[in-house]
């Protein structure tokens, strides 16, 4: 029988051998009106993204294609999710709802040391489920008015619709304020170093999928894992 101890100190060590990181761009943009659409095709200027492709766990075999591009401002970060997937829904139309049993895609970070995270999770239309906490059991779900303050333009609209087969492609661009982050007083990114995943998930799709940025080593899907978090560096 495995010995469950060893085995975590071994995806342990692998996590910090394969981490994986980014180097966050500026982008000079004139916040906070700068426009989605301006910020939308900055992104897209940045390449081909960053692929969201680790399949962690048997029986989760569907790999759409996710890619993102990541960039910050004076005040926001910046980030552009590129999905193409057989089956894609969103019937969650309200702030905190269940997003990700729609076609979802997820931004874990810890901005620092303190054992907190913050989870942002947006559905192809854009509706929000915002929570910070230490772990997945003990999270608190942010206000709405807070949520309120992320910008969000989805390709797909802002209507909410039943699970299409025919396959689709969508993007979604989303502008999120340091002032969001309550309690880590943050008011300036140049130079830090955060510790991040991000997924994409479709818990209630006819194929389910949970995909992972960084690799994660738990036995079942779990993203709410920060000892597997890669590091986002704003230069």
């Amino acid at each position: 029988m495995t010995n469950p101890g060893l085995q975590s100190g071994v995806w342990q060590i692998i996590s910090e051998l394969t981490m994986k990181a980014i180097i966050v761009p500026f982008l000079a943009l004139s916040e906070p009106h700068a426009g989605m659409s301006r910020i939308s095709n900055a992104l897209d200027m940045l390449g081909p993204g960053n692929p969201i492709d680790v399949i962690n766990w048997a029986g989760y075999d569907n790999r759409p294609l996710v890619k993102f591009n990541l960039a910050y401002g004076s005040s926001e970060i910046y980030i552009k999710y590129y999905v193409t997937e057989p089956y894609t829904k969103a019937e969650h139309t309200q702030s905190n709802d269940e997003v990700y049993e729609d076609s979802c895609v997820e931004f874990f970070v810890a901005p620092n040391a303190k054992g907190l995270y913050f989870n942002f999770e947006f559905n192809a239309i854009g509706t929000c489920l915002m929570a910070v906490g230490p772990d997945r059991n003990n999270r608190q779900r942010m206000d709405p008015k807070v949520i309120a303050g992320i910008q969000r333009l989805a390709s797909l609209g802002d209507q909410p619709f039943a699970e299409q087969k025919e396959g689709l492609s969508w993007e979604l661009t989303v502008a999120i304020p340091l002032k969001v982050f309550i309690g880590m007083d943050i008011k300036d990114l140049n130079g830090k170093t955060f510790r991040a995943n991000f997924y994409k998930c479709g818990d209630k799709l006819a194929m389910p999928h949970y995909l992972s940025w960084n690799p994660i080593g738990t036995e079942k899907p779990d993203f709410h894992r920060p000892e597997y978090f890669g590091t986002i560096k704003f230069e």
